[in-house]
């Protein structure tokens, strides 16, 4: 994620930020320009980016932003729609009469927000359902009594372009509970965001187009029975030996679910290196053979073709964090290892993803 900073007073701010804590300034994010802008008022609910000529575009604020402040983004004020690109997503928002929900539905947008950020550098297309079939959508829904035809329970997951989240992952007590019981040390919700966006993507990028032979012979073939193969997971635990060929425990269930969570670690390892670089790290440790992470002082990672140079800056840069992670008493902020295996899956996801 990138650094970006008030373009009123240049004080340092952050992407979840509506308000400048130096000159006060309402800020929001222009999606069309990846930026986050200070704004003043003009009147008539619209506003313009603090600094800007009398004749600069005007914008207005995403309904869910001023109304409900779960948003911080903007439209153009020639824009009629009343939510920005990422809330005209949503296809369901959690029940908001209950007291708990604006909070968590809050979180959750926070978290669909760095998503779409994402999704954007990369060009990736992105339209909700409402408009193309073949778009995408979010339900952000909570468990219910159970009546006589119905458990009552939400399952996040993904069905042709509809993502749905249990708004329970949204607690941080109950998701990490489900982090302990289901063995997953990475259980984040920005994590089942770009997870479940894989899914979607599988269908757009791979699924009847030439990768789906590449796909096969990296992953294995999908045509392989789903739910069997989830029944076996759950009853038998995952391949043995799957740190060799897999990102994750849950990566060996089905070629699906590998290329999901192979996904969403890609996702990962491009955000945080973008971070590394607009805060200007690097690794330099002073050990024979050491491996040093210099490129990323240079070159946005979103912009890099060349897979292997993301490799070489992402396992040092994991290493040092995992370092400073323990200095403070804590574990490892990224415990996995990498095997050759995994490392081609995460190549071919990012050939997909710049072809």
């Amino acid at each position: 994620m990138k650094l970006f900073s008030c373009s009123c007073c240049g004080q340092l701010v952050y992407f979840e930020n509506t308000h400048c804590t130096a000159c006060g300034s309402l800020l929001g994010f222009v999606p069309d320009q990846l930026e986050m802008r200070a704004f003043h008022p003009v009147g008539e609910h619209l506003w313009q980016i603090s600094g800007s000529d009398a004749t600069a575009p005007l914008y207005h604020q995403c309904s869910n932003f001023a109304l409900q402040g779960v948003c911080n983004w903007m439209l153009p004020a020639t824009d009629t729609e009343d939510f920005c690109l990422a809330c005209r997503l949503n296809h369901t928002i959690p029940d908001l009469t209950q007291p708990d929900n604006h909070g968590f539905w809050h979180r959750l947008e926070a978290q669909k927000r760095r998503l779409i950020y994402s999704l954007l550098q990369f060009g990736l297309p992105l339209a909700p359902r409402s408009r193309d079939p073949t778009g995408l959508e979010f339900d952000f829904l909570a468990d219910v009594e159970p009546t006589f035809s119905e458990t009552g329970r939400v399952l996040t997951g993904h069905s042709e372009g509809l993502i749905t989240m249990n708004i329970a992952e949204a607690d941080p007590v109950r998701r990490e509970k489900m982090r302990h019981l289901m063995v997953e040390p990475y259980r984040t919700l920005l994590g089942h965001f770009r997870h479940e966006s894989g899914h979607y993507y599988w269908d757009r990028l791979i699924n009847n187009t030439p990768w789906l032979n590449l796909f096969r012979d990296a992953f294995g073939d999908e045509r392989r029975d789903y739910e069997a193969a989830l029944k076996f997971y759950y009853d038998a635990g995952p391949t043995p030996n799957w740190q060799q060929f897999y990102v994750s425990a849950y990566a060996s269930m089905h070629p699906w679910e590998d290329w999901a969570e192979t996904w969403a670690h890609y996702l990962h390892l491009l955000d945080t290196l973008e971070t590394a670089w607009h805060f200007g790290l690097s690794s330099q440790p002073p050990l024979p053979g050491a491996q040093q992470l210099a490129f990323v002082q240079r070159v946005n990672p979103y912009l890099v073709v060349d897979f292997d140079l993301l490799i070489d800056a992402w396992l040092p840069l994991t290493a040092a964090l995992n370092n400073l992670n323990r200095s403070m008493g804590h574990e490892d902020v990224y415990p996995f290892v990498l095997a050759p295996a995994a490392i081609n899956k995460l190549r071919l996801v990012h050939q997909v993803i710049v072809a």
